[in-house]
This record gives structure tokens, sequence and C-alpha cells, in this order.
């Protein structure tokens, strides 16, 4: 079986795509990472890229007089590569109509909260600060708005009671990189159906017809 193509979007310390390529270095997920962008020039994930020999490049939303056309350069260096499959890791831009459209059911986003609760850049401070006892991870299909898109994979994480912001966000970290590789092995292996939001996660040797990646 062929290697599916990963396009991974970055905007920051990259520590998901890091989780990734560990996955893959160690023969445990069926891909290859095609290309890694991110949205800033300065961002750790492009290091760690580069450290690995992996593709990667800034596509600034600045440098764009427009969405549509900082859309569309995202779609071209994607196209270029000939990814299959498009992760957001940790991506802190809303991804457009024009990548949406030309990978259908083919970009998945990562958040570190259980959605629908706490969406938007500060998921981990807005549990904290609300006060739940457990908050988590959710994997899920991207959309046109940010954190709305049907679930695919959640775990939990539970909240101590005198946790600190940044203690609570190591361990919802730790949990973003083993949900985030083993939904993308899920899609790799055509094992994820979608009926509307309804997400099914198939047996390996069921006859239903999950989400095939063309490659």
């Amino acid at each position: 079986m062929p290697k599916a193509k990963l396009g991974v979007l970055i905007s920051g310390d990259g520590s998901n795509l890091q989780a990734i390529i560990d996955r893959i270095e160690a023969g445990r997920l069926n891909a290859e990472i095609s290309v890694v962008i991110s949205s800033k020039r300065d961002a750790y994930g492009l290091r760690r890229a580069a450290d690995h020999g992996i593709n990667s490049v800034a596509v600034v939303r600045k440098d764009h007089k427009n969405a549509e056309e900082f859309n569309l350069a995202i779609l071209k260096e994607l196209q270029d590569n000939q990814v299959d499959l498009v992760v957001l890791a940790g991506f802190m831009l809303l991804i457009g109509s024009e990548v949406l459209s030309a990978y259908p059911n083919r970009v998945i986003n990562l958040h570190p909260a259980l959605l629908p609760s706490f969406p938007g850049d500060n998921g981990i401070k807005d549990a904290l600060d609300y006060g739940v006892r457990i908050t988590g991870v959710t994997v899920h299909f991207a959309d046109k708005t940010f954190d709305t898109g049907p679930i695919i994979l959640q775990d939990f994480v539970p909240v101590h009671q005198n946790d600190s912001e940044e203690e609570l966000a190591k361990r919802v970290h730790k949990t973003e990189h083993e949900l985030l590789p083993r939904a993308i092995h899920l899609l790799v292996e055509g094992r994820i159906r979608r009926d509307g939001r309804k997400v099914s996660i198939l047996g390996r040797n069921s006859e239903q017809k999950g989400l095939k990646i063309t490659f």
C-alpha cells in the first residue's frame, strides 16, 4: 500500500509535527510528510522539519492582500507537493474554502479541549478558568469556522485542583501527541466514515467503506 502524503500546517513550536514524524520514523504510520507549511517564518517547527529533511515553507498572511490569496498560496504548496491529507497541527489561522473545497473530508484540525466546549485560541486556559474537572483533546474535520467541524476522536485529560496553566498544558499536549497520529492512521487506513456530523470508526476487517484517501 503506497504511503499517504501529508501536508502539515503549523504556527509555532511544532511539537505535534514532531509526534507525527516520530510515529512515521518508527514505522507505525503509513505516511510521509510531503511539506510543512508555517504561518510564521520564525516558527520552531520549521527547524524540526529541516532536521528531518522535510520540505518546508512559510506562507505568511500579511504577505497577501486578502484571505483568498493567502489560502490560494497554501493550496498551491499543497498541490505542488501532491498532498493527500492536510493536517492542521497548531495552525492558528482559519483555513478557507479554497483549501477545503480542494480537499473535501481531508483537512483535519487539532484542538486542546473537548469541543464543543472551549473553542478558540485559549482552550486550555479557558477550561482551567471555568473550573472544569475534565478537559481534553479533539481531532475534527475542519470547516469554514473555527473548531466546529465533525469530531473524529476525543480523549480526556483530568484537571487537578491546584493545576497551573503550564501544568495542565503539559498533560494536554502529551494527549495531543497520541491522538493526532492515531486519527491520521485511521484516515490513511480508510477506517473513518462520515455521515453529516456523525463520524464512525470502522473495524480493520469491516466490509463497510470509510473515507478513502486517493493517492
